[in-house]
């Protein structure tokens, strides 16, 4: 299972990319509404949460995923369920995800301290102890994936899928959607 938290202000491509291609890759995803059932993107998109976070089962999670979008990246920091299972899935060695934003979200846990990671250009001094990859539109260091903006969405995506289910599943997935 595949976690996906969304917060008030979230950013609508770095969310539903990766969301989109792990379902298309055979992966169950389930969006976690932070800020109630229906929440709003930074662009205004409304999207339904599938579940609220006490209904994440933690011990089911194989990866959970924090889009940026300053609204989205704030809505997680301010929510303790949402911090819990960050903590949590990174504790019990699940694959922890985020991408723009989100990896300083990550910092302030101390997940990134001493790991290759990215971030959106200019919050490199908000990444603590990361060692930073700025060039990288994705970074994978182990449990640890990071990614850079909504630019990087695809990339950032395909990484979580090489992750979960190889090479060969991303590469699927990567001339399914015809990327270039």
């Amino acid at each position: 299972m595949v976690y996906v938290l969304l917060g008030t202000g979230f950013e609508e491509m770095e969310a539903i990319a990766p969301i989109d291609l792990l379902r298309r890759s055979g992966i169950e995803v389930k969006t976690v509404g932070v800020t109630g059932k229906t929440v709003y993107g930074s662009h205004g998109i409304g999207v339904e949460a599938d579940i609220l976070p006490e209904d994440m089962e933690l011990d089911a999670m194989e990866m959970i995923v924090l889009p940026g979008g300053l609204g989205g990246v704030a809505s997680a920091r301010a929510s303790k369920p949402a911090l819990d299972a960050l903590r949590y899935g990174w504790d019990q060695g699940r694959f922890v995800a985020a991408i723009c934003a989100g990896p300083t979200v990550l910092a302030d846990l101390g997940i990134t301290d001493g790991r290759n990671a990215t971030c959106y250009p200019g919050c490199e001094g908000q990444m603590g102890s990361a060692n930073m990859q700025p060039g990288a539109a994705a970074v994978r260091d182990g449990k640890l994936i990071t990614g850079t903006s909504a630019g990087c969405a695809i990339p950032f995506a395909l990484e979580l899928i090489r992750a979960l289910r190889g090479e060969e599943k991303a590469q699927a997935i990567a001339q399914q959607i015809v990327i270039r």
